[in-house]
């Protein structure tokens, strides 16, 4: 069972290729997932496997003191970082694409925001069983507001609703440094759609996420409704009631490795 599973209640509605999904906590859902998304948490921010190398050599104190340094200390930063990890974790989970890069992992500084679209799906898809792109957007914000949904549809549309190729040849590049060949082969094919732009618009699907303390803002809907027929279109809302208090508590349990 997924985390969205276990932690919400979804409504789903759908009208061709537009998708609007709303998501409210269950009663004690968070109780139940809690442990294992500061975990996702974590890995978002480095491989599972190095924190576990850490504690091993250094122990539960000094492994939370390394980790920390890559988690940012803001209520700004954090809430922007997590709008992205749970964006990422929903598509892989309710669309079936991956997001093959974490991108949290390659920051500058721990508490500035990176440049370029905020998480880019990739698989393959279709009968011809070719390469399938999702740009998206993702915003967390104790009151959402309009001003933020347009914002938001603003830089979806930029670069004619295409990935910008600077994130685009960020995934790519990383892919090509794996050492598994099917990563090199969807890094080969991303870092061509850069140079060739061969992707149709309805091979580029669209997603505005958003994270909020009030609820699906009736903007979301009216954005949705006036977004274009040529591609997939996903407009997601988790409804957060106690958004930053949420927050909080979810960066303290990702850090907070146990003792030892």
């Amino acid at each position: 069972m997924g985390l969205y599973e276990r932690w919400c209640e979804a409504t789903k509605e759908r009208d061709k290729r537009k998708h609007y999904w709303t998501y409210a906590e269950k009663d004690a859902g968070r109780d139940e997932f809690s442990g294992d998304l500061a975990e996702t948490i974590r890995s978002h921010y480095d491989r599972l496997e190095r924190i576990a190398e850490d504690v091993e050599r250094l122990g539960y104190k000094f492994a939370a003191t390394i980790l920390s340094e890559a988690m940012p200390q803001t209520a700004r930063g954090r809430s922007g970082d997590l709008g992205e990890i749970l964006a990422t974790e929903l598509v892989e989970e309710e669309i079936g694409l991956r997001v093959p890069v974490r991108r949290l992992r390659y920051k500058d500084g721990r508490n500035m925001a990176m440049r370029g679209d905020d998480f880019i799906g990739a698989g393959y898809s279709g009968q011809d069983e070719k390469l399938w792109l999702l740009k998206g957007e993702a915003k967390s914000n104790k009151q959402l507001g309009k001003s933020t949904v347009t914002s938001a549809r603003k830089v979806l549309d930029r670069d004619n609703g295409r990935c910008t190729p600077d994130s685009l040849l960020f995934v790519a590049n990383r892919l090509l440094e794996s050492n598994d060949p099917d990563e090199n082969a969807l890094g080969r094919d991303l870092r061509d759609e850069v140079g060739v732009k061969s992707l149709r618009a309805d091979r580029i699907d669209h997603m505005l996420f958003t994270v909020s303390g009030n609820g699906p803002h009736a903007s979301l809907k009216e954005d949705l409704d006036a977004a274009g027929t040529n591609r997939d279109h996903y407009v997601v809302n988790i409804h957060i009631e106690d958004h930053q208090d949420f927050i909080a508590a979810m960066y303290q349990g990702a850090q907070d490795l146990g003792d030892a």
